[in-house]
């Protein structure tokens, strides 16, 4: 990733996004580096999340809610780690909406996927993130931490699908007891998510998911 195409976005300084507040490490606000279009995080921002092992049913209608998403004007933010997080990167990638992509490593000499470029180019697409430039391999505990700011960014979160007992659906509770938004796709896979207080939302109908802030 060419180093002069990227932002550094400091707290403080007339260049950092006010949303980018609302993400902060034990209250302190995040050194961010960004490369795209910024006024990206202007828009209606949904969190993607998905366990690293996802249901069939649930994959099924997470294909089918990924296209209708990338024709809408939201912006989708997300890791795009886990397995279906990249099909639904590429789904969306094909489409109009904005995205977000905010990988658990820093930028430094992170490669830019070739499917990233045209959307990068038309300011669709925007790579944040925030961690140093020095920390070139994801791991667990990274992964973790980007997700707490994925979510703290997100004005509504989204769950293709979250294991019970698993760490996406610690995040989910986390996110229920801050009072966000919290979707998750209609199926009998997802049940123990709406037990919790997690709404449905089905490909027919998804106006709740992204309507108005």
């Amino acid at each position: 990733m060419n180093p002069e195409n990227r932002i550094l976005l400091r707290p403080g300084t007339s260049v950092y996004p006010a949303v980018l507040r609302r993400c902060s490490d034990a209250g302190r606000l995040l050194t961010v580096t960004a490369q795209g279009a910024l006024g990206i995080l202007d828009g209606t921002r949904i969190g993607l999340f998905c366990s690293v092992r996802c249901p069939g049913d649930a994959i099924l209608k997470t294909y089918d809610l990924a296209r209708m998403l990338r024709e809408t004007d939201v912006t989708i933010v997300g890791g795009f780690q886990s397995p279906m997080e990249k099909e639904c990167l590429d789904l969306l990638l094909r489409g109009s909406a904005s995205v977000v992509v905010c990988p658990a490593r820093g930028l430094g000499r992170m490669r830019v996927p070739k499917s990233w470029k045209e959307p990068l180019a038309k300011g669709r697409l925007l790579i944040l993130s925030f961690f140093e430039d020095d920390i070139r391999r994801p791991t667990v505990d990274l992964a973790i931490k980007r997700n707490a700011h994925i979510a703290a960014l997100a004005d509504r979160i989204l769950i293709a699908h979250a294991e019970k007992g698993g760490k996406t659906e610690a995040l989910c509770k986390e996110a229920l007891t801050h009072g966000k938004s919290v979707f998750a796709i209609d199926s009998p896979d997802n049940a123990h998510l709406v037990e919790l207080g997690v709404l449905p939302v089905h490909v027919e109908d998804f106006t709740p998911l992204v309507a108005g802030k």
